[in-house]
């Protein structure tokens, strides 16, 4: 596929347009858009991709009830505007209608990524409904049961898949479309949307593979198949009635402002490119583990610390982990030198999997920053903490 090109497009154009036209206050440093909490590491599934390495048993280890409440309790004084349950699965935890039930009283509008296994029904659909679950978020991986069941490497997950989705929009319970983007699928972009089209959904998020976890390196795609989805991404994204986004992709969003500043300058500047907040780990968003450690995301698997041992507030706003990733003059390479840095930043979680430093500069980047500065060095107090080791 040919990438467009945005060569008449200079940085400095799209960078007077978003810091000029983006109207955001929220604050970033002070309170994340999503916390994520894993609320168990069981699954049934067996995914090639997964983050977590996912086992059928739960984990001792796992939050309690009682510490699971006090959790929900600590993230409703963040008061996050997205808080979802993700695992493993979270159907393998008995009190999970529960616990969605605690969040949503607190008003914390509850999202779940639940498993397409036999626990994923009707009627349990129904219950989590009745408990205030406010978003279904559903695994598409394939477009046909042979690739999506060989990612979850269960035969008949593709099926349930579309059959959860058949009947949360019969109860009318929002859903949300996850697509996990590697080698296997990322020429299969359009004929996925294919399928999702057969439904209604609020949002189709892609995320970008890390190679962590089970995920393997070879797995992972290259810069210029990184930049050829993300012309398929755009293209598609023009014609369809729910949001498109990416995960770990963060260079995505130097490409939708490219684009659109391209096509047609006086509307964009008037009118500015909406949703575009420059989310990163640590940077707006955090991860909490099923024992309970605060991570910067999860595909990036350093603690902060525990929330059996401190606030989530705490750990956001004031851990040196957390604080250094928030820096961006603290990146290396490419990425410090980027004129896209504090929009994009490029993924932290891939720089330390593939380089062990999460500030090491981004390989999956086609972008070449056009003024190139001094050598960025890392200011922390010792490099086992700019490692994260």
């Amino acid at each position: 596929m040919h990438i467009p090109p945005v060569t008449a497009v200079t940085a400095q154009e799209c960078l007077l347009f978003y810091l000029g036209r983006m109207k955001n206050n929220f604050d970033l440093n002070q309170t994340p858009l999503v916390v994520i909490w894993e609320v168990t590491r069981a699954c049934d599934l067996a995914c090639f991709h997964c983050r977590a390495s996912a086992q059928p048993n739960r984990n001792p280890q796992e939050l309690s009830t009682v510490e699971a409440k006090k959790l929900i309790d600590d993230v409703a004084e963040l008061n996050p505007p997205i808080f979802i349950f993700t695992g493993g699965d979270p159907l393998k935890r008995p009190d999970i209608y529960e616990l969605v039930k605690y969040a949503a009283d607190k008003y914390l509008h509850p999202a779940m990524t639940p498993s397409a296994t036999p626990l994923l029904n009707f009627d349990s659909l129904m219950g989590l409904k009745r408990a205030g679950l406010r978003r279904l978020a559903l695994s598409l991986d394939g477009p046909t049961p042979e690739t999506h069941d060989s990612f979850r490497g269960v035969s008949g997950s593709f099926d349930r898949t579309l059959q959860a989705m058949f009947w949360a929009n019969a109860i009318g319970l929002p859903v949300q479309i996850n697509t996990t983007v590697s080698r296997r699928n990322i020429h299969d972009l359009e004929k996925i949307l294919a399928v999702v089209r057969n439904f209604r959904i609020v949002m189709w998020s892609l995320f970008f593979m890390v190679p962590t976890g089970r995920a393997e390196a070879e797995d992972m795609p290259s810069a210029y198949e990184f930049e050829n989805a993300f012309a398929t991404i755009y293209r598609l994204a023009q014609d369809v009635p729910f949001k498109v986004k990416t995960t770990e992709a963060q260079h995505y969003r130097r490409y939708l402002l490219q684009h659109r500043v391209a096509e047609n300058r006086e509307r964009a500047m008037e009118n500015g490119v909406p949703g575009i907040l420059p989310i990163n780990e640590g940077k707006g968003f955090m991860f909490i583990s099923h024992a309970g450690e605060v991570q910067p995301s999860g595909f990036l698997p350093v603690s902060a610390g525990n929330v059996r041992e401190a606030s989530v507030q705490e750990i956001y706003r004031d851990s040196e982990i957390f604080r250094q990733l928030r820096d961006t003059s603290n990146l290396l390479g490419k990425c410090g030198e980027c004129e896209f840095r504090e929009i994009c930043g490029g993924s932290r979680a891939r720089a330390y999997a593939l380089s062990g430093n999460a500030f090491s500069e981004d390989p999956t980047c086609l972008y070449s920053p056009r003024a190139k500065t001094h050598s960025r060095t890392l200011r922390c107090t010792n490099e086992r903490q700019c490692r994260f080791k």
